[in-house]
């Protein structure tokens, strides 16, 4: 027996208010505390809120400790290159960071490293701020790190060919494209329309999706009725949409 592994989630930035609290007009709430979270829940581990840290060294060094007891840190923000947050120079003090960015979008900026906790490594992934971004980079790297903590061997996610119905351009962006999109099964082929705007911070894109499209770093942009690779994240939300038996 398995035990489900617990996971640290820690949201960074002055910015940040905690839902349910009043709002100033140059504050935003913290979103991706909770689609993490959900995210965590769902894919077996045991969520631990720790809340915002400010950004200050003391603040976020002290919140990076409360979670070192937990099998897995998760911070959000802080990451890109230019940010005025203090995360890169604590994660680069307190541990050992491996990289700092990926070339995909949406969720260029990504930290993965390690803390110690004794005698004890404690895995580290910091997520970009945008929602959707936290959202794709911890379908991407975080659920693969959770299933094999907890000894699965069949974790990856089903890739399929399907028709693109509209155009989806990746505007000269030499990074892999994950666009969220709909795949509906018609006539014994899969069929792939997007959710809408792409913004990195639409969560309803993410929302609606039940795939990711996988557009090549080289390819600028798709025509309706080509076809390419899609990441399925939920065969069941097609049906929702549409999908025919």
């Amino acid at each position: 027996m398995v035990r489900r592994p617990e996971v640290a989630i820690l949201s960074t930035g002055d910015e940040l208010v905690e839902a349910g609290q009043p709002k100033p007009t140059a504050k935003i709430y913290d979103a991706n505390a909770y689609s993490v979270a959900a995210l965590v829940s769902r894919y077996g581990g045991v969520p631990r809120l720790l809340g915002i840290a400010r950004d200050t060294v003391g603040d976020l060094t002290a919140k990076i400790h409360e979670g070192l007891d937990a099998d897995m840190l998760v911070t959000s923000a802080g990451v890109s290159r230019g940010d005025y947050d203090v995360v890169k120079e604590v994660l680069a003090r307190e541990g050992e960071v491996d990289f700092w960015t990926v070339a995909m979008k949406p969720g260029k900026p990504l930290a993965f490293g390690c803390f110690r906790k004794d005698d004890r490594r404690v895995p580290h992934i910091g997520l970009p701020g945008n929602p959707v971004s936290s959202m794709v980079t911890f379908e991407l790297f975080g659920r693969p790190a959770l299933m094999k903590m907890m000894g699965k061997t069949d974790w990856r996610r089903p890739l399929v060919r399907a028709i693109a119905e509209e155009r989806i351009v990746s505007r000269n962006d030499p990074r892999r494209y994950y666009a969220r999109c709909i795949v509906r099964e018609r006539d014994g082929r899969y069929y792939a329309s997007l959710t809408g705007p792409q913004s990195s911070g639409m969560l309803t894109s993410m929302v609606y999706a039940n795939a990711l499209t996988v557009i090549p770093a080289e390819v600028d942009e798709v025509q309706p009725g080509e076809e390419i690779d899609v990441i399925m994240l939920d065969w069941s939300r097609g049906e929702e949409w549409g999908t025919s038996t």
